[in-house]
């Protein structure tokens, strides 16, 4: 009869390749993909547990939860086995564990990081332009682990189209209006709008398609430089400010006058309460 040595049945025993990813960062609704590459399976299975809860999320081609999100991707005979994550949320973000069901259990862990990435319209969330000027407003998303894709502008809920620069016959209005996007450390979008007008006055947001959105409102003024009405905001904020201050100074004193005028009334009972016990 043959028998298998230590040495012998440990050759026989599945392995993980360690040369892949196991720190992934995606970002909100960007599909994620762990992958793990097991060698000589042999008769064994391949499961996918999540560890914050130990939920069995697959065992070899099955799935084992009602989020559909969650799948093992595998081509027959493949040593890969992935564990596809559509449409993450932040709250999948943790370690999840490729698992073979050998006697001890073999498993290799992996970072999943969902990140929600945010725009941001540079400046005060209300500007102020004067009438027949030029207006830039501009707006950043930090780049994330992928290509972010485009960005939208809308005044209200109308989507702001641009000129088309390859487009000959442009109406005067929309000459007025320009988009121009960037990719460099980070997404850069500026919508300009030349010669603004009353009816520009609005809530204008900018929507990445791979982040969320920022707003910023716009008031168009006419007689009077924007930066006075700033201004004139700040100094009416400063007054504000000031006359609260003496609301409360003056409050502060009419309280210190009847703390007084009791302590005094207490004094003069208290005497006359000892002038009486002495007669």
């Amino acid at each position: 009869m043959m028998t298998t040595t230590t040495e012998e049945s440990a050759a026989l025993q599945p392995y993980f390749d360690f040369d892949v990813p196991r720190n992934l960062t995606v970002t909100v609704g960007q599909t994620g993909f762990l992958h793990c590459r097991v060698e000589r399976l042999g008769d064994k299975d391949v499961a996918w547990i999540r560890q914050r809860d130990l939920h069995i999320l697959t065992t070899g081609a099955s799935t084992y939860t009602s989020d559909q999100r969650f799948q093992v991707i595998r081509q027959e005979n493949s040593v890969n086995w992935t564990l596809q994550i559509k449409y993450p949320q932040v709250r999948d973000s943790g370690v999840y564990e490729c698992q073979i069901n050998t006697e001890p259990k073999m498993s290799l862990s992996y970072r999943l990081n969902v990140i929600e990435l945010r725009a941001r319209i540079l400046g005060p969330s209300d500007i102020f332009v004067k009438s027949g000027s030029e207006i830039t407003m501009t707006c950043v998303i930090q780049q994330g682990p992928h290509e972010l894709g485009t960005v939208f502008w809308y005044k209200g809920n109308t989507l702001i189209e641009p000129a088309n620069q390859e487009n000959d016959i442009v109406s005067s209005e929309h000459r007025r209006i320009i988009v121009e996007t960037d990719w460099t450390d980070v997404l850069t979008s500026r919508l300009k709008i030349k010669r603004v007008v009353q009816s520009d006055t609005g809530n204008y947001t900018c929507v990445p398609t791979m982040a969320k959105s920022a707003s910023v409102y716009a008031h168009v003024i006419s007689g009077e430089h924007p930066a006075a009405m700033q201004h004139n905001a700040a100094a009416t904020f400063s007054q504000s400010l000031l006359l609260q201050t003496l609301y409360i100074l003056i409050l502060f004193g009419q309280v210190q006058q009847i703390l007084r005028l009791n302590f005094f009334r207490l004094k003069a009972y208290s005497n006359a309460s000892v002038s009486g016990e002495v007669r």
